[in-house]
């Protein structure tokens, strides 16, 4: 179970070493009952509740996690955890679109859940050159598939990722503004990496937290979106909607788990379940076929946006361009100019690189890049030591980021896993991009759906929160 993790949530290679710092003692032992087996929810304070499907909530009892189930974390991903990831497989979606086909030959198809399915950029990426695809080909292929599995809608999480990013960059303002009477305003660390924020949390709690931004995810935003815009406008309750994402990561299952993230009023989690690049190769195995013979079909329009009949995307890279947006809000915003170019400087490695914008009178701003977990403890170690200069760094668990995430399709037969990143790369970067600002949809559902940017609505369903988790004792001093 331990591979199927980013690198900070799993011993991988020295580069991301993480030595144990505590004994875990964590809620392992679910005792198997007749009947369906009910959700998981995590709690804030790390416990874990197993939801019947009558609504009945029970606590799970805790147990001590042995060498044999440590995973050299920190207690990062436990086997309660491990359960929890197995609900969102793609089994469940399989068995809710037998549900609703029980359900319409039965004659009740009003009871029917509405399902939708929205796909990163990233996971497309790695199954168009899987496939030998575009990614034009790719996004219509596998809303033909899904749809033709009973799917009823398919979205693209660019969507959604225009709306975290508008965010960062106000929230990135409103911190430099806040900065003299708020001593944790900055760095700013980026939140779109669940292994990233999962590590933060159950390891350096308190003395990280703060400065992580409070904006959600693309994955998450999304969640919002169909969960209250599309079921509101369909006509349905969020727990009529079943909502799948198709991720790079396996961390982004734990993502959609957390409580922040689920409705007590609906009884249902925004992300209702996770599928990986890798599952729908298994998916499409299952069917026996291949993406490439599906038939296409267009993606949907209401939470997607196209120019000229293509997907759009954003500038930045692979995983979400988060530095190259607040560096030109930045500058518009603190210096009242226009930032023409940005210049990388390669400091420890080519996942650890920063950029300094000075402009005579106005100040200095100096961002970076953080990929993978050897770069993460040093930008770490350097808050904690109050010794980190930088104002905002983009943060993702997996080293070369999102479009190397650890449940991306894999190379077989000659082609090196560094060949197979070079083309996903390519791939997704030949996407048309458009600054979020000029999405006339975003505007519109800003002002329709939320109220206007810095509404509290808007705070409400496109911002979150971290929760320090308690940590044992009893240390381990174990030399590996």
């Amino acid at each position: 179970m331990a591979s199927n993790f980013s690198g900070v949530l799993q011993l991988t290679d020295l580069d991301d070493f993480i030595t144990p710092s505590q004994e875990c003692i964590k809620p392992v032992t679910i005792e198997k009952k007749p009947g369906k087996v009910g959700k998981i929810r995590i709690e804030d304070d790390g416990s874990y509740m197993e939801i019947s499907e009558s609504g009945v909530e029970t606590k799970l009892e805790k147990a001590k996690i042995t060498l044999n189930d440590c995973l050299a974390c920190s207690g990062c991903i436990t086997s309660a955890e491990s359960v929890l990831i197995s609900q969102q497989s793609h089994d469940e979606l399989y068995k809710i679109l037998q549900e609703n086909q029980q359900l319409m030959q039965a004659g009740r198809g009003d009871q029917m859940k509405t399902v939708v399915v929205s796909v990163s950029p990233q996971a497309r990426a790695a199954l168009a050159v899987q496939y030998n695809l575009s990614m034009d080909a790719a996004a219509k292929k596998l809303t033909g598939f899904f749809k033709r599995l009973g799917v009823h809608y398919v979205f693209d999480t660019n969507f959604a990722r225009n709306f975290s990013l508008i965010e960062s960059c106000h929230e990135f303002v409103q911190r430099f503004y806040n900065s003299e009477t708020n001593p944790k305003a900055f760095p700013m660390l980026a939140s779109a990496c669940p292994g990233w924020v999962c590590y933060a949390e159950k390891t350096h709690g308190s003395y990280i937290l703060p400065y992580i931004s409070t904006t959600r995810s693309p994955q998450q935003v999304m969640g919002a979106l169909v969960k209250d815009y599309l079921a509101s406008r369909i006509g349905r309750s969020p727990a009529q909607v079943y909502h799948v994402t198709i991720m790079p990561c396996f961390d982004k299952k734990l993502e959609a788990s957390r409580a922040d993230f689920y409705s007590d009023l609906h009884k249902t989690r925004e992300v209702d379940c996770v599928i990986t690049s890798i599952e729908v190769t298994a998916m499409l195995e299952k069917e026996s076929v291949s993406l490439a013979d599906v038939e296409e079909m267009p993606i949907d329009p209401e939470l997607s946006h196209h120019v000229n009949g293509q997907l759009v995307s954003h500038g930045g890279g692979g995983s979400g361009g988060y530095l190259e947006h607040i560096a030109h809000h930045a500058v518009r915003e603190l210096h009242n100019s226009q930032l023409t170019e940005i210049n990388y400087r390669v400091v420890r490695n080519q996942d650890f690189k920063e950029v300094i914008i000075e402009a005579e009178g106005k100040p200095t701003l100096k961002m970076a890049l953080a990929f993978g977990f050897r770069n993460i403890q040093n930008i770490v170690q350097k808050v904690k030591r109050k010794k980190c200069d930088y104002h905002f760094v983009e943060i993702m668990a997996c080293p070369s980021g999102c479009n190397n995430g650890g449940a991306q399709v894999r190379p077989d037969g000659e082609e090196t896993p560094k060949d197979r990143l070079r083309r996903v790369d390519d791939l997704y970067l030949s996407q048309p991009c458009m600054h979020p600002s000029e999405v006339a949809d975003v505007h519109r559902l800003y002002n329709e759906w939320l109220g206007g940017i810095g509404s509290p609505k808007a705070e409400q369903m496109l911002h979150t929160g971290y929760h320090e988790v308690e940590k044992m004792t009893n240390a381990l001093a174990i030399k590996w």
